[in-house]
């Protein structure tokens, strides 16, 4: 079981979450600290601006570090799908010893990051294997401890543009963190959404946050396909402020009090609803806006991006295979009637809206679908039982041995003691035997003793 102190940050579009936590001993995820602040110096992803960013960051994990005195051990960062491409490869090794052991799941896995064309402008941040082979076998989830001559391995391989990547670690260094994995974004949330159902026939989650809409699909446990549209619900708030004539601040009000993707006639009340808003440039002076006008220009935004996912999906044909259906996340999954949308958009595939895995502390409720990715990060740096793969120093994260595997049962284990004592036992007695069967040692005078009474008894019988 791990039992270092990890610092999760996730770099998201409307705000920056930075958690501390390690593993106590029952092998759960301890919360030692949080922070967050308002994400600034970041647009759609990317880093616009390292001084300002880096400032962001750094109060976020100061706040952070104020609630524990844990020396942090390694980090993980979450990156945006905006600079990142996927594409997959294969490996092939030979087992020489016909068992496979770490080493060649390994060495599999760095021939298939050897065969991969990566773009020279990229680096790479997650090789995932979707499945392995183990000779003529068929799909192999874990080959650790198989027999076999031949080791194959498919992979996806997540690579990001180098230029982003740098400007993050400039980020963190000037807000004195010392960077251990970058983990994409997408990827966090579906570790912290699936479960084992979903993982294995296979899900696409759909994150929507401020300003970016990030989509990954899985199955088993890698990534088959990633995707990224930068448009949020902060683009919804935009939509109402200009078509309504009214302030930002009153556009994010209306959205989050009365957005609702619902048909009209789902309720007759509301085509006679009307509220009041201000007039941006002139705030003392109000209009009436209908709810049915509201919820229109809301309808029309999430609508749009939902077909957008559904476009990405189907040209790269993977919404054929996500049995599982779709998992929704992130702020804009709050909307009403956003399943019920997603539902005719995705003709009739399973919709289901998701928060991630609520990790119990005194700090902060991850019961929020905001927090898919920070579970996620924490899951990704702490969790023993997690799958093979390349991290983004292409060093391979390696499963925890259970405990289990490691106890011999007690009769094994006391027996032959039992026995080597025994025989101790009877090899010191013979040789204590043996030392008082031995003959004194006789000085000179002694033996010379002993040789005048043997001729004296020799005369007397002669």
């Amino acid at each position: 079981m791990s039992n270092k102190t990890l610092l999760a940050i996730d770099v998201g579009s409307t705000s920056i979450t930075a958690v501390i936590a390690k593993n106590n001993l029952d092998g759960k995820i301890n919360i030692l600290g949080t922070g967050t602040s308002k994400s600034e110096g970041i647009n759609k992803g990317s880093i616009t601006n390292i001084e300002v960013a880096s400032k962001a960051i750094k109060n976020a994990v100061n706040i952070a570090r104020g609630s524990t005195s844990e020396v942090i051990d390694s980090s993980a960062i979450s990156i945006s799908g905006a600079y990142t491409k996927g594409l997959r490869s294969l490996g092939s090794v030979n087992v020489p010893n016909g068992l496979i052991t770490e080493t060649e799941i390994n060495q599999v896995m760095q021939m298939a990051l050897y065969n991969a064309t990566i773009i020279p402008e990229y680096e790479v941040v997650h090789v995932l294997p979707i499945f392995f082979k183990v000779d003529d076998s068929k799909d192999v989830e874990n080959p650790l401890n198989m027999n076999g001559s031949r080791l194959e391995v498919s992979v996806y391989i997540v690579t990001a543009k180098r230029t982003a990547l740098t400007n993050v670690k400039s980020a963190l260094k000037q807000a004195g963190i010392e960077l251990t994995n970058f983990v994409l974004d997408g990827y966090a949330s579906a570790i912290s959404l699936l479960d084992e159902q979903q993982n294995k026939f296979g899900a696409t989650v759909i994150n929507i946050g401020g300003t970016t809409t990030e989509f990954v699909s899985y199955k088993g446990s890698s990534i088959v396909f990633n995707g990224f549209i930068p448009v949020g619900s902060n683009h919804i708030t935009n939509d109402l402020s200009v078509m309504l004539h009214t302030p930002p601040n009153a556009a994010e009000t209306l959205k989050i009090k009365y957005g609702n993707l619902l048909k009209s006639n789902e309720n007759e009340d509301l085509t006679i609803k009307k509220v009041k808003i201000p007039r941006i440039g002139d705030e003392q002076s109000t209009s009436e806006v209908s709810l049915d006008h509201i919820q229109t220009i809301i309808h029309a935004r999430v609508e749009e991006i939902l077909v957008l996912v559904r476009n990405k999906l189907k040209q790269s044909g993977i919404q054929e295979n996500i049995g599982a259906g779709i998992v929704i996340t992130g702020g804009m999954s709050q909307l009403s009637g956003i399943k019920e949308l997603a539902t005719k958009v995705f003709e009739n595939t399973p919709i289901k809206i998701s928060n991630p895995i609520n990790i119990k502390n005194g700090y902060m409720n991850f019961d929020d679908p905001t927090l898919s990715t920070t579970v996620g990060l924490l899951f990704y740096g702490l969790d023993d039982n997690r799958a093979y793969e390349l991290d983004s120093n292409k060093k391979l994260m390696k499963r925890a041995v259970k405990k289990e595997e490691l106890t011999i049962p007690p009769i094994q284990k006391e027996e032959p003691v039992i026995k080597e004592e025994k025989l101790k036992e009877k090899i010191n007695e013979t040789l204590e035997k043996e030392d008082n069967t031995k003959l004194p040692t006789l000085s000179k005078k002694d033996k010379g003793r002993g040789m005048s009474r043997f001729w004296s008894k020799v005369s007397e019988w002669f």
